[in-house]
């Protein structure tokens, strides 16, 4: 065996159960947070997280499958290293990215969802005044003075 086609079987090596580290970490701990981007349906925010299970290995062992030729031949165990070392740190990075824009797009669910109930609240209908302007929220202290 050549030194190319080792580092092809230690990039497997380490990617492979990185990935699956990865994508199992963010299922075990994700699950709460999805439960609070559904408003508690668990149900909803089990199914959602398998699915983003699956799309996340899908993307991910993709990139890990087309990263895996690489540039040129690896001569020698410094090679190898190197090889090794570019090709981990890049398919490192693409997991910290594809992580970062899952929380991203279900933060901003999460926060247009609380905010289309805060503004259900006080467009609704029995909020208007007699002009047809809403009533500002009041607030749940009593003002200074009183």
């Amino acid at each position: 065996m050549d030194w190319t086609v080792a580092t092809y079987v230690a990039y497997l090596l380490v990617t492979v159960p990185l990935t699956v580290w990865v994508a199992s970490t963010l299922s075990r701990h994700g699950r709460v947070f999805l439960e609070d981007v559904f408003t508690g349906d668990e149900a909803l925010a089990h199914a959602v997280n398998r699915l983003l299970v699956v799309g996340f290995y899908l993307l991910n062992l993709g990139f890990v499958s087309v990263y895996l030729r690489s540039g040129g031949d690896v001569v020698g165990l410094r090679g190898l290293l190197e090889q090794l070392s570019l090709k981990v740190g890049v398919v490192a990075l693409v997991l910290g990215v594809v992580h970062f824009l899952n929380v991203w797009v279900f933060s901003a669910m999460r926060r247009r969802q609380r905010g289309d109930a805060w503004r259900a609240a006080v467009w609704a209908p029995g909020a208007q005044q007699a002009w047809g302007q809403p009533v500002a929220p009041q607030p749940p202290y009593p003002a200074p003075g009183r």
